[in-house]
C-alpha cells in the first residue's frame, strides 16, 4: 500500500491560454506535454533586476529570490520481492542576484532538500525512497554561481545556472532541479532567438542526488539553437553530446500554429523531429518524428501526441541530460524506456479542466515496442491524474497519482507500480 499522498502541484500540465492574442503578447513558452507542464508548476517566477549606476547600488539593489517547498511520496511496487517505498522532503531554494551595472550582474543560489524522518521510510531500509534528497535523506547544494553580461540583445551567462533546451533542461518534477556548469551566449532580434553554449557538468533530480554534480563528458556538451515565434513557433538545435555512454550528435527541429476561432476556442498543431547519430560506439542512434494537437475551449483542454521512433539493431535513442522533449513524455515514463534495439511508438492523451483556482487533469498514454532481436515486444500503459490549487499567487498545493502497468507480461514487472505524490510550495 502506498503510504503517503503527494502533492505533485506540476500537474497544470496542457494548460494553454485561451486567447491566441493573449498568448503571443507573453511570448510564454507552450507546455506540450505532461513531463512538461509539471517542470513548469514548479519553476520559481523570474524577478526583473533592477539597472544602477553605482558599484554599491548592485548590492542594495540586489534581488532576493526564495522558495519553500513540502513534497511527499509512495510508491505501491507490484513486482515480486520488491518492497512499497516511501519518503516525505522539506526545503526548497534561497537566490540572491546582483543589480545590473554597466551590463554586468551576478548570481548565486543555493538548493537543499531534507528527508522528514518521522514520515520517511528508514534511510538503511529497503523502504525508504532516495529520489527526493538522496540515499542519505539530506541534500544540500550550491545550484547557481554565475556571471552574467547582457548589451541590447546580447546576453552572456557563465558559470552554474539554470537551462531549458530541448536536450538539457531543468526537469523540475520532484524537489530539485537540474543545474548546469555551463558557457552560454544568446541574442534575441525582432522574432528570432538565437543561443550557443557548452556544458561540462550537471546536478539535480535526474543525475541521482547521490552523485552531486556529474561530469558531461571529456568536450562536455555543446550546442546551439534558433528559435522563431510570431504567427508560427518553429525551432531548430544541434548538440555534440561527448557523454559517455550516451554519445551522439543530435539535431532537433519543430514547428507550430496557432488557430484562434474566437476568444473561447483555440487549436494548437505541432510537428517535431529528433535525428541523433551514433559517436564512439556509444550505441545511441535513432530518427524520433512528433505531432502534436491541441484544442481548448471554455476552460477544458483536450491534447493527442504522438511520437514514433525507429532505431536500428541494438541501437537505442536518447533524450539528453534532463526531461527530455518529446510530446509524449508523462510524469514518469517516456519513449526512450523502450527504443533500444527496436521500433517504438507512444500515444498520449490528456484532458485538461480549469475552473477558478483549480485545474484538473487526467492523461492517458500508451507506449509500444516492436520485437527486438530477441523476439521482445513492449506495452507499457501510464495514467496521470491531479489537480492544482493556487491558494494565491505565491502558495500551491497539487497532488498527482500515477499508475504504470506492463500489458506485455503475464507476471509483474519493474513497470507495474502506483505512485502517489502531493507537492506544497511557497514563493516569497
Amino acid at each position: 500500500m502506498i503510504k503517503l499522498i503527494t502533492i505533485n502541484l506540476s500537474i497544470l500540465l496542457l494548460v494553454v491560454s485561451v486567447s491566441y492574442a493573449q498568448e503571443l503578447q507573453e511570448k510564454r513558452d507552450r507546455e506540450v506535454s505532461v513531463r512538461k507542464a509539471i517542470d513548469s508548476f514548479s519553476k520559481v517566477e523570474t524577478k526583473e533586476v533592477s539597472t544602477v549606476e553605482k558599484f554599491k547600488a548592485m548590492f542594495s539593489e540586489g534581488k532576493v529570490t526564495s522558495q519553500l517547498r513540502m513534497v511527499a511520496a509512495g510508491y505501491d511496487l507490484k513486482e515480486v520481492g520488491e518492497s512499497d517505498n516511501y519518503a516525505a522532503a522539506a526545503g526548497g531554494m534561497l537566490k540572491y542576484e546582483l543589480a545590473e551595472l554597466n551590463g554586468f550582474n551576478a548570481g548565486v543560489a543555493f538548493v537543499t532538500s531534507q528527508d522528514i524522518d518521522f514520515i520517511s521510510g528508514d534511510k538503511n531500509h529497503a523502504k525508504h525512497n532516495p529520489e527526493l534528497s538522496s540515499s542519505a535523506g539530506a541534500y544540500t547544494e550550491l545550484s547557481e554561481v554565475y556571471v552574467n553580461y547582457k548589451n541590447s540583445g546580447l546576453n552572456i551567462r557563465l558559470g552554474r545556472q539554470l537551462l531549458d533546451t530541448p536536450l538539457a533542461d531543468s526537469d523540475d518534477i520532484r524537489m530539485v532541479p537540474n543545474t548546469f556548469e555551463a558557457y552560454v551566449a544568446s541574442y534575441d532580434i525582432s522574432d528570432f532567438s538565437l543561443i550557443a553554449g557548452n556544458i561540462q557538468s550537471w546536478q539535480g533530480a535526474d543525475t541521482g542526488l547521490d552523485d552531486g554534480w556529474v561530469n558531461t563528458g571529456d568536450r562536455g556538451v555543446s550546442f546551439g539553437g534558433v528559435s522563431y515565434s510570431n504567427i508560427v513557433e518553429a525551432s531548430a538545435w544541434y548538440y555534440d553530446i561527448s557523454k559517455e555512454g550516451e554519445a551522439t550528435n543530435a539535431a532537433y527541429f519543430d514547428l507550430g500554429v496557432d488557430y484562434a476561432f474566437s476568444d473561447d476556442l483555440t487549436l494548437y498543431i505541432s510537428t517535431q523531429y529528433l535525428r541523433e547519430k551514433e559517436v564512439d560506439n556509444s550505441g545511441v542512434e535513432a530518427d524520433i518524428y512528433g505531432v502534436l494537437v491541441e484544442a481548448v475551449a471554455y476552460g477544458i483542454g483536450l491534447n493527442v501526441s504522438y511520437n514514433k521512433a525507429s532505431t536500428k539493431n541494438g541501437k537505442r535513442s536518447f533524450s539528453g541530460i534532463g526531461g527530455g522533449t518529446m510530446y509524449t513524455s508523462m510524469d514518469s515514463m517516456i519513449i526512450d524506456e523502450i527504443t533500444e534495439d527496436r521500433d517504438s511508438d507512444a500515444l498520449v492523451l490528456g484532458l485538461v479542466y480549469n475552473i477558478s483556482d483549480w485545474n484538473f487533469l487526467y492523461a492517458y498514454g500508451s507506449f509500444d515496442g516492436e520485437a527486438n532481436s530477441m523476439g521482445e515486444e513492449a506495452h507499457i500503459v501510464e495514467q496521470d491524474m491531479g489537480f492544482e490549487y493556487s491558494v494565491n499567487d505565491e502558495f500551491v498545493i497539487a497532488a498527482i497519482y500515477v499508475i504504470q502497468e506492463d500489458l506485455e507480461n503475464s507476471i509483474k514487472t519493474a513497470n507495474d507500480w502506483s505512485r502517489a505524490q502531493l507537492m506544497v510550495k511557497y514563493d516569497f
